[in-house]
């Protein structure tokens, strides 16, 4: 027997919501997953009229979705928003080089301008190459501190007032988790903000209009309405420590649905000892890009690769400066025994 909309628009129901249990027809889920996202951005008051909004765009379902809602919303709310589309390649044969083509597509679809920004044209390197020479065990390391720092450079370059990014629920509830197993107090806190930075500080803002929504609603949206994206994983990720928490997430919604909105607002609420030592973010001496720590990580890295020393910026610090002097050491001793032989 077929059953009624929960919202008494008189059409059947085709589904139940993941988020909420309510049974909806297939119109009233598509207004009530974009009118959440509506009250989010204006709740948290996300953007102002007039901006230039980069919308971090990967091909995949998130961004996909976002940037779908985003030109709804922008032209039925009338937010006056200036969409463009930002995109990052890492450098990954069968991953990345594909998923740009989606990436492509939704810029025809929606009619937002994009760039491409590449890891080999900002910092000489692909990920292909990296993975070479680190392996498969901290190539995430890698691929996550330079994406994050190719958003802010990409951003500079668009000169846009902000970036949104496609983090849903789960990914948030994903990295409370990861922070609390792995004990680090600063991330902890300050993965749940839904904006960070600010132009006050010198840094351009990122936002998440996804916060508060579910990975299985985005896909259903995205199927329903039948978008296109790449669904591919990537070929370095099965080894991510992401995917622990993420299965373990996935258990906990089996029993508790609300589990992972549970976790998202258990982590708003969490304060931080004043005796705590936290790290200030600041602007780092080399690059001229946010960091918590002089040189910031990136330039750490990549000051690795460059050196021969892939595993220079992995663990403590301590261990990569006794590297640093070591190799210094060597290339002096090197370089007095050739002055000799002449």
């Amino acid at each position: 027997m077929p059953v009624p909309c929960g919202s008494k628009c008189g059409r059947n129901a085709f589904m139940r919501r993941p988020k909420t249990g309510d049974v909806l027809c297939k119109d009233c889920f598509f207004l009530a997953f974009e009118t959440e996202i509506h009250n989010t951005i204006q709740q948290e008051q996300l953007f102002r009229s007039g901006e230039k909004v980069a919308i971090a765009a990967s091909g995949g379902k998130d961004s996909t979705v976002l940037a779908h809602v985003m030109s709804v919303l922008n032209d039925r709310y009338k937010y006056g928003l200036n969409l463009v589309l930002l995109s990052i390649d890492e450098g990954i044969t069968g991953y990345r080089d594909d998923s740009l083509k989606t990436v492509a597509q939704n810029r025809d679809d929606y009619g937002m301008p994009l760039r491409v920004l590449s890891y080999q044209e900002l910092y000489g390197w692909t990920m292909d190459r990296i993975v070479a020479e680190i392996g498969r065990s901290n190539n995430c390391t890698f691929c996550g501190v330079f994406r994050r720092q190719a958003l802010d450079r990409g951003a500079r370059l668009m000169e846009v007032d902000c970036v949104a990014t496609g983090h849903n629920a789960d990914d948030i509830a994903e990295t409370v988790i990861m922070n609390i197993l792995r004990g680090d107090t600063a991330r902890l806190r300050r993965c749940c903000d839904i904006k960070t930075g600010s132009k006050e500080a010198d840094t351009i803002p990122r936002v998440k209009p996804l916060k508060y929504s579910y990975e299985k609603e985005i896909v259903m949206y995205a199927h329903f309405k039948k978008l296109v994206y790449f669904s591919t994983e990537c070929v370095f990720a099965p080894n991510a420590y992401r995917g622990h928490a993420r299965a373990f997430l996935k258990d906990l919604e089996k029993v508790r649905p609300s589990a992972i909105m549970d976790i998202i607002h258990a982590g708003e609420q969490l304060q931080i000892k004043g005796t705590v030592k936290k790290p200030v973010r600041g602007i780092c001496g080399r690059c001229g890009f946010v960091s918590s720590q002089q040189p910031c990580k990136a330039c750490v890295l990549l000051e690795g690769l460059n050196r021969g020393l892939p595993k220079l910026g992995i663990g403590k610090r301590s261990k990569g400066d006794r590297m640093v002097a070591l190799q210094d050491q060597q290339l002096r001793e090197k370089a007095r025994l050739v002055k000799n032989d002449f």
